[in-house]
């Protein structure tokens, strides 16, 4: 399997783009060796500079959720582009979309659409901060919200792979306002609430975190963190930017039955074009520009082509039986992996939410952060490399969630649980 267009990409990518790559985890980094290139996809799989093959479990990060170039979605794409790529203006595809979305998610009465899910995040705290009066926010380590300055403290993902969990820019006097706390510690939440100077505006929390892995919240733990908001008179902020579309059709939200005051959307709302969203209670939106004080704007949010590949996304999803193949070619799959690590006498722990998943080099179960940093991550390196080299595609990092799409066939799931067997054998 050779990669010699690939790595003569990488050296020209490396004098006009830094590092190679327009995000930080694609440098492969934390698993050795160079970036694939990639030059198409369809389906479940895809194909690199060289045209080698691979079954793609990154699905771009999660959007991809019924594979690759789906007829239906490129054909309306294709009609939407010769529209016009761009107005700056509003249109009905804005508003179909906010219909739809609205109705996946009971807890939001409006919608803002945005470009990316650090745009979601970030005006969603600045709105909580408004409504609130107050500076104080909570997050959890080990979880990201994109890279916004305010939330770059203690973050998973390309921070955690890359070891810069504090990213050099981020302001003191801003990052100060920003407090950590445990994931599934419903302690550590109460305590800061408890001995916060300033006040807590929000608590913005994953309802199924995928960026230091996927981890699972324990029973009780995201109502307990809702009840406190309420006591204390801060806004619960559910970043369902990955899990939104992923865990059901509603989200964690749904599943863990939890009425956030902001929800963030992303990823699967736009179809594999550049979305984002934050909406929640009227009575918290409507202190958005135009309709209140609070300053929020974007050139491209509710871009035509971006809402045309969101709307036919979502109306897809809405078949029957939709989730119950998505979630049964994940089970299969996870099962598959777990029983071929064990059979190897590998230790593994597999944490799985809905369509997504993560397989954890660890002895012990991954509740949190601390738990996830204890993973082997020098075994995930080897594990990555040798399934790259049997045709499977996996995220390049142990801190990332593997995503299973609609176009993942039996056939694809069987080859990638002999792949993962194959693996395992002498790591």
């Amino acid at each position: 399997m050779g990669t010699k267009k690939s790595a003569s990409l990488l050296k020209k990518a490396i004098k006009v783009i830094p590092g190679g790559v327009n995000s930080p985890v694609r440098a492969f980094k934390a698993v050795g060796g160079g970036p694939l290139f990639i030059s198409k996809a369809k389906g479940s799989k895809i194909y690199d500079a060289d045209n080698n093959e691979y079954i793609d479990y990154i699905g771009s990060w999660g959007p991809m959720i019924l594979g690759h170039a789906h007829p239906k979605v490129s054909s309306a794409l294709k009609k939407a582009i010769d529209r016009g790529t761009s107005y700056g203006a509003p249109t009905g595809l804005e508003v179909e979309l906010a219909g739809l979305t609205l109705k996946a998610f009971p807890s939001m009465e409006m919608v803002r659409f945005v470009s990316s899910g650090t745009e979601a995040t970030m005006s969603a705290i600045r709105l909580a901060r408004a409504y609130t009066k107050r500076d104080g926010i909570i997050k959890f380590e080990g979880c990201y919200h994109g890279h916004a300055d305010s939330l770059l403290v203690k973050a998973g993902s390309g921070a955690a792979t890359l070891g810069v969990p504090d990213s050099p820019g981020v302001p003191a006097d801003l990052a100060k306002h920003t407090y950590n706390a445990v994931y599934n510690d419903l302690g550590s939440v109460r305590e800061l609430f408890e001995k916060a100077p300033e006040g807590i505006a929000c608590v913005i929390i994953e309802g199924a975190p995928g960026n230091m892995g996927v981890v699972l919240p324990k029973d009780g733990f995201i109502d307990g963190v809702r009840e406190l908001c309420t006591r204390f008179g801060a806004l619960l902020i559910m970043d369902e930017v990955m899990s939104g579309f992923r865990l059901c059709y509603g989200g964690a939200q749904k599943v863990y039955r939890v009425d956030p005051d902001l929800t963030c959307l992303g990823k699967v709302i736009g179809g594999g074009l550049p979305v984002g969203a934050f909406g929640g209670k009227r009575r918290i939106m409507e202190m958005l520009s135009p309709s209140g004080p609070v300053y929020q704007a974007g050139t491209l949010s509710g871009n035509p082509i971006a809402m045309t590949a969101g709307i036919e996304t979502l109306k897809l999803l809405q078949k029957k039986g939709t989730y119950d193949k998505l979630f049964k070619s994940t089970d299969a799959l996870c099962a598959g992996i777990a029983e071929a690590a064990k059979r190897r006498g590998i230790p593994v722990q597999t944490a799985v939410a809905g369509s997504m998943f993560t397989v954890f080099f660890s002895e012990r179960p991954v509740h949190n952060y601390q738990d996830a940093k204890g993973s082997d991550t020098a075994r995930f390196g080897k594990y990555f490399t040798k399934m790259l080299k049997n045709g499977v595609y996996l995220p390049p990092s142990q801190f990332e969630a593997v995503f299973v799409s609609l176009a993942h066939s039996k056939d694809d799931i069987a080859r990638t649980i002999e792949a993962a067997d194959r693996s395992f054998k002498g790591l």
